[in-house]
């Protein structure tokens, strides 16, 4: 007897289980977009290299299009729909919004992911490609347009609107510094 290509998985999606039938070979993108109608998500090239489908699996960003679902199982996946509270947007969001970190806004739910691994990555003191010092005693470096063009570059915008998604990450990063700062204070 051949073995099952189909099983039912529970996915834990913006804090929420989901169980569904799915085939072994779908992808989370599918399964969110088809299977939980949580269209947020885009498919765009569907090979990995333009973002529009980025999600955060654990706090860390991968794309859907290469993550197949059933591999997402007993993880907590975020998508943009999980990352306001209620009425109230994230301050990554809102910057997008202020900003017009947005054109058409295809590639806005993977920037947006994106940008929120970003932030945590850098906290995290890790290197990107444009750290100057990587050393762990140097700490994080400062979150400058070069650094954030870098981090963000597995993202891509067909409407060029790069310099807003820029300044829209650098004031999520100057909200959340100033947010840290009173909370310390």
């Amino acid at each position: 007897m051949a073995p099952s290509t189909s099983s039912v998985i529970t996915l834990t999606i913006n804090g929420e289980k989901h169980t569904l039938p799915v085939d072994h070979r779908t992808t989370l993108l599918d399964a969110l977009r088809e299977q939980l109608d949580l269209t947020g998500t885009k498919k765009g090239c569907d090979q990995g290299q333009c973002g529009a489908c980025t999600v955060l699996i654990d706090g860390r960003r991968a794309v859907s299009c290469l993550q197949l679902a059933v591999a997402a199982e007993g993880r907590e996946v975020t998508t943009i729909e999980g990352v306001a509270e209620g009425d109230e947007l994230h301050p990554v969001q809102q910057a997008f919004l202020d900003l017009d970190g947005y054109q058409c806004g295809y590639c806005t739910p993977g920037q947006i992911c994106s940008a929120l691994a970003v932030l945590e990555e850098h906290s995290a003191g890790w290197p990107s490609a444009a750290t100057a010092d990587v050393r762990p005693e140097a700490g994080p470096p400062p979150l400058s347009p070069e650094e954030i063009r870098e981090r963000m570059s597995g993202n891509l915008c067909r409407c060029g609107a790069y310099v807003s998604i820029v300044q829209a990450v650098a004031r999520a990063a100057e909200a959340r510094t100033a947010g840290t700062e009173e909370a310390l204070a």
